[in-house]
Formats: C-alpha cells, sequence, structure tokens
C-alpha cells in the first residue's frame, strides 16, 4: 500500500522545545513556520454575514454515542458542553446521517422530524455555554463505510480497484444514477431540518472517502455522475444549489468539509499527481472551491486521506496501524500548504485548516504564522478537542496550550471506534474512556 519515497524516516514525537521543533524543519527543509503572536488567533472571522468570535475551531469528532431515534445521548451533550466551554468561535458539529442506511455506525446522530426538538435543545445549549460561538452540521452518507447495524453493509459510489480490493468488495454494485438523484432530496430534506434546529449551517461532507468524496474522484463511473469533472461534482453542485433554495435564507451557511488529496493512485483518486500519487495535484480541487464560491459556499475545511487506507494522511500520528513511509511533520506540512494553496487561489473562501493535533503544545505558534501569512482563516483542531476541550481559552487567555492537556496521538480514540465502542481520549478523559478501552482489550 505504501510506497517508499524521498521522505524522512518516520519518528515519533520527541521535541521538548518549540526551538527543537523549530530547528528540525529548518534543518530538513519542512516548509512550517512558527509566530510567537498569539494574538492573532483572537481575532474574528466574517462568514457572510455571520462572525466567528475568534479563528479557533473544533473539527466533526464523531462519539458514535447517539440514541437510537438518532439524536444526541447524554454521552454527546456532555461532549458539546465541553466543546462550548472551550472557548472555541467555531464547533463543527459531529457527522450526521442523512438517513439510516449512510450510517457508518449503528449510534451515528441522524437529524429527523421526530428528533427536532431535542437538536433545538442542542444548539440552544452550545449557544449558551458558548456566549455565542458558530455551529456547522457535517451532514453525510457514509458509502462504502456504511456499517447502520453495525456490519458491513457497503453503498459503492463507483468502481476502485484500490479500496474495493482493500475493504474486498470487488462484487459489489454501484449505487445508480437515480438512486443518487434520490439521495440528493435526503442531505436537502436534512439541510433544512438543521436550519429549523438553529443551526448556522450544514457541511456537504466530501471528505476521507465517504460517498461524496468518493463521486469527486468517481473517473472510473459511468453515467452522469462519474467521468468528466463536472460529472464528478454533479452531486455536490446539484445540494448545493437545491439547499440554497430549500432554506432561502442567505445568511445560511452552506459548507463542505472536503478532501483536496486523497493520496490513492489515479484513476481511483481526487487532487492527486496522475504520474506519483505520493505528490498532490490542487488543480481540480482549485476548480471545484471557484465554482462553489460562485454558488454562495463562502467557508471550506480542507483535509486529506482516509482513515480506513491511509490514515497517517489526513492525522498524523504516534502509534497506529503501521508504519508510515514520512516524518509526521511532513504531513502536518501538506495538510498546511494544502489549504494554504486553495486560500492562495482562492482568497475570497473562508479556509478552516487541519493538522494541528500531532504539534501538541507547539501547534498555537505555527497556527498563529498560518494565520499572520493568510494561510487559513480558521484553525481547527480535531482528537485534540476530545484530550483537551479547553485548548482555545488556553490560547486565548494564558498565551499558550499546556503540554500535559495535549493529545498525545496515541490513536486509542480510534481503537475505540473501530471496535463498535464510543470513542473519547482515553489519556485525557478517561474517568469515561479508560473503562471502555479496558473492556475493549481483556
Amino acid at each position: 500500500m505504501l510506497v517508499k519515497g524521498d521522505s524522512m524516516e518516520y519518528s515519533r514525537f520527541n521535541f521538548k522545545t518549540k526551538k527543537q521543533m523549530e530547528d528540525f524543519c529548518k534543518e530538513n527543509e519542512i516548509p512550517l513556520g512558527f509566530s510567537d503572536n498569539l494574538s492573532v488567533l483572537a481575532q474574528s472571522v466574517r462568514i457572510g454575514e455571520k462572525v466567528v468570535k475568534n479563528s479557533l475551531g473544533i473539527h466533526p469528532m464523531e462519539g458514535c454515542d447517539g440514541n437510537a431515534d438518532g439524536s444526541c445521548s447524554d454521552l454527546t451533550l456532555r461532549r458539546y458542553k465541553r466543546f462550548a466551554n472551550g472557548g472555541a468561535g467555531l464547533i463543527w458539529f459531529e457527522a450526521t446521517a442523512v438517513n439510516k442506511n449512510g450510517k457508518a455506525n449503528p449510534r451515528q446522530l441522524q437529524i429527523t422530524e421526530e428528533n427536532l426538538e431535542k437538536y433545538k435543545h442542542v444548539v440552544n445549549m452550545i449557544r449558551k455555554e458558548s456566549k455565542g460561538c458558530i455551529i456547522v452540521m457535517q451532514l453525510t452518507h457514509s458509502g462504502r463505510f456504511s456499517k447502520p447495524e453495525g456490519k458491513p453493509a457497503p453503498i459503492l459510489e463507483c468502481k476502485n480497484d484500490i479500496l474495493d480490493r482493500h475493504q474486498r468488495l470487488q462484487k459489489l454494485d454501484v449505487i445508480t444514477d437515480d438512486e443518487l438523484e434520490a439521495l440528493e432530496e435526503d442531505f436537502v430534506n436534512s439541510a433544512v431540518l438543521a436550519y429549523k434546529a438553529g443551526f448556522d449551517g450544514v457541511d456537504m461532507k466530501a471528505c476521507h472517502r465517504y460517498l461524496n468524496s468518493g463521486l469527486l474522484g468517481a473517473f472510473t463511473r459511468e453515467g452522469k455522475y462519474g467521468g468528466s469533472f463536472e460529472n464528478r461534482i454533479r452531486f455536490m453542485v446539484n445540494c448545493v444549489d437545491k439547499i440554497r433554495a430549500a432554506v432561502n435564507d442567505d445568511n445560511f451557511i452552506i459548507s463542505t468539509r472536503i478532501n483536496i488529496y486523497d493520496s490513492i493512485p489515479y484513476p481511483y483518486g481526487f487532487g492527486v499527481n496522475k504520474c506519483n500519487y505520493l505528490l498532490p495535484d490542487y488543480d481540480e480541487p482549485v476548480k471545484l472551491a471557484k465554482i462553489l464560491y460562485s454558488k454562495g459556499v463562502r467557508l471550506l475545511n480542507v483535509t486529506m486521506g482516509t482513515p480506513y487506507y491511509n490514515p497517517h494522511i489526513n492525522r498524523p500520528f504516534d502509534t497506529g496501524e503501521y508504519i508510515p513511509h514520512e516524518h509526521p511533520l511532513e504531513g502536518v506540512a501538506r495538510l498546511i500548504s494544502g489549504a494554504a494553496e486553495i486560500k492562495k487561489q482562492v482568497p475570497e473562501m473562508v479556509v478552516m485548516g487541519t493538522g494541528y493535533s500531532w504539534l501538541r503544545n507547539f501547534a498555537p505558534y505555527v497556527a498563529a504564522y498560518v494565520k499572520e501569512n493568510n494561510m487559513a482563516d480558521i484553525i481547527g483542531f480535531g482528537r485534540v478537542s476530545l484530550a483537551y476541550p479547553d485548548f482555545a481559552n488556553d490560547i486565548l487567555k494564558n498565551n499558550g496550550m499546556v503540554s500535559n492537556k495535549c493529545c498525545i496521538c496515541c490513536g486509542k480514540c480510534v481503537e475505540l471506534m473501530r471496535a463498535g465502542s464510543t470513542p473519547g481520549c482515553v489519556i485525557k478523559d478517561g474517568e469515561v474512556y479508560l473503562p471502555l478501552y479496558r473492556e475493549l482489550n481483556k
């Protein structure tokens, strides 16, 4: 699966000071900058008529702990209360299925007419506790990774020799054009419900090779949703247009958390160099970003890879399923530079970046450099938010992050998810999640 390139040898985090990390980056020509001016992260960010009160955000982190009706459980509410009190200006609410068949696990959230009032309660709680942060709901269909009853029930967006072999799905038929057209309506209906619940916007999830992400790379698919660039973006563009028409509120944010680089060989990967898939090619992602902006999309959350095939691409780690072919700092730099390229090419778009968790307590200094140099507008934190939900308060009020509160990129939260349990930080939130982890490893 992994090809040895010219990258540095993999190593776990071993930096004691910021200067050590800076010097390492300079010596190895890793394009990461550092700034001590953390005050720039307190700057507000305007998305249309809405204002994010600072430049820090929380990525959509699934808890796999919803109720049977798709609503938030007490454990889900606990997570969002911690996020709300943590000080981040934007909370990207976790992947919420647009229908039952598109769930990645039985306890994934799903907004419906029947549980709408419960979601209103969640939104009101977050607003009250956070004193007015922006809340975006991520809408998803899991596609080839669907497990609504706890066992694989994949829905293929296209044939993909690499992922199909990896998942043993070679004999499965792909979803039809008519079925995809009907699925567009599920996204629209869920977006309308999110609007009624009080969310500031929705995300058309198009990352990590879930269904919409897979369609962007559906070079081998026949019909109106595959092959050409125009066909591969059709599903997303149709959904954006239909959501805008159905909601009929220009202040409602329509966004996407999007893979700009799959790191899967052509003709199966989006945003990849056709001759060397280890290199990104941002031509199509930039073209799509410009089209989305013309459709009224004002916010992009930029990411890469898939956690089911090449997880080191989207979340550089210390321990995981395999030893990557590159140093984690190279992965961090790729994520940050990719977001910067989108921002450079589409400067009017608000860009939320990712890739900061592995940096631990040195992340704010890289984030400040990114912000100062207009490489992203909002700095997003993922795994960190589970381990250290008040990271934003510490950055903004205490001029930094506390090292022993940071995520250590150990992957135990992912282990819980893959085992069908409810993921959270086993190390820093051990009262809740350590017993679950111990039960898993008996």
